[in-house]
């Protein structure tokens, strides 16, 4: 990699989130629910694993679409105060309204959303093209779908490519999914959409499979931390206990940031998967995906000490 590259491009769409929490019961048909907070932030994993990369001190790059309607105009002050490149956002009335209401309870979340017009940008070229991109973070598999020949397009302009699938019903079952991805150098599931895409319960069966058709697999596990998988190498980590959880939307995309810096960096194994956990711990701890304000102290004196800690997953 040639000097001056340095930028991560992240792609996915850019939802308006709205979040509602303190709620008894989720709503049924035919029922009205309160709930007791609700805020208004970006959303889209897209946005917030470039939010915190930026955080991170790592330059990044969203590249998005967002409609030009009032519900998405209240995103533009939050968008400019990531610190995320927002040079290839395009703006244009198909892209929007583009809403997610996100609804709580008990640490578990639904979500209703609404997709328009197309995920892919017409600023796509010109940030492929930037001298200063190193790599592509591609926030779902649906946008890759649309795109079908994103990662072959980012490989022959010299960039590495990352890719979670973040779980659509519409595709996370489908047999083709992992040949659509193939050129994907990390490939980043959580815990369920690893067993759905495998067919296979156990997550270290699961990971080994998928380790067949990508160099480097991480499978994310919430609060039982996380494996990476690498050829016949297999590292596994917990999560740090304690600390206040107010949301878990966004936490696997903060993971994927983490990850992504430390191994950027060229850390080993151990140490990229315990910035990527502790980066998606910290990440609870406010609402909205990109809330909290990941800092790099706080990451690293965390992470060592996860490292130092006794206890160990087997993988």
């Amino acid at each position: 990699m040639s000097a001056g590259r340095d930028l991560v491009l992240s792609i996915g769409r850019l939802y308006c989130d709205i979040v509602f929490r303190g709620l008894d019961a989720m709503p049924r048909l035919g029922e009205e629910r309160f709930a007791e907070t609700v805020a208004i932030v970006p959303g889209g994993g897209g946005f917030i694993t470039a939010a915190h990369l930026a955080a991170l001190g790592t330059p990044a790059g969203l590249l998005a679409r967002l409609g030009t309607d009032p519900l998405s105009g209240t995103l533009a002050p939050a968008l400019m105060e990531s610190d995320v490149d927002l040079r290839w956002l395009e703006r244009t009335p198909e892209a929007g309204p583009q809403p997610t209401v996100v609804m709580v309870q008990d640490g578990e979340r639904a979500f209703l959303s609404r997709r328009a017009g197309s995920a892919r940008p017409a600023t796509l070229d010109a940030a492929l093209a930037d001298p200063a991109a190193r790599h592509l973070h591609i926030a779902e598999f649906a946008t890759l779908a649309e795109i079908p020949d994103l990662i072959d397009r980012a490989k022959r302009a010299g960039l590495t490519v990352s890719l979670d699938p973040s779980w659509d019903d519409d595709w996370i079952r489908r047999p083709d999914l992992i040949a659509r991805a193939a050129g994907a150098d990390i490939f980043l599931p959580n815990a369920a959409e690893a067993r759905v895409i495998t067919a296979c319960e156990d997550l270290d069966q699961a990971g080994r499979r998928l380790a067949r058709h990508f160099p480097i697999v991480v499978i994310k596990d919430g609060g039982n931390g996380a494996r990476l998988f690498q050829c016949d190498d297999a590292v596994a980590l917990p999560a740090p206990e304690g600390g206040p959880v107010l949301d878990t939307t966004g936490a696997g995309d903060a993971f994927n940031a983490g990850f992504l810096v430390a191994w950027l960096a060229g850390r080993s194994s151990e140490q990229v998967l315990a910035e990527g956990i502790v980066c998606g711990t910290l990440s609870v701890r406010s609402v909205g995906g990109a809330g909290t304000r990941l800092e790099r102290a706080d990451v690293d004196a965390m992470s060592q000490n996860l490292l130092h800690s006794d206890d160990r997953i087997d993988a």
